[in-house]
């Protein structure tokens, strides 16, 4: 589980993303014009080399708060679709 405490800064996001990933689920948060963008998608590959259709985005405030809803959001898909996520862990 992703703890907001352990995240990057939201300053980070100022000229970064930031890419992870957690059992089989792999994720991306960065700066989109004045919001953050979270995305998850199933691994093996990076953000670029995965087909825009097995990706799942939503914006964010960018914000404190904003962050916080997006990690909590990134846990929530984690958790909805530990299907997906395993099914890639084979």
């Amino acid at each position: 589980m992703l703890v907001k405490e352990k995240f990057v800064p939201l300053q980070f996001f100022k000229k970064e993303a930031y890419t992870g990933s957690r059992k089989g689920m792999r994720y991306r948060v960065a700066k989109a014009e004045d919001s953050l963008e979270a995305v998850v998608y199933p691994g093996p590959y990076c953000y670029e080399a995965t087909e825009e259709e097995k990706k799942t985005k939503a914006v964010f405030p960018f914000s404190d708060e904003g962050l916080g809803l997006a990690i909590d959001w990134i846990n929530g898909q984690y958790e909805e679709r530990k299907s997906v996520w395993n099914a890639v862990r084979r």
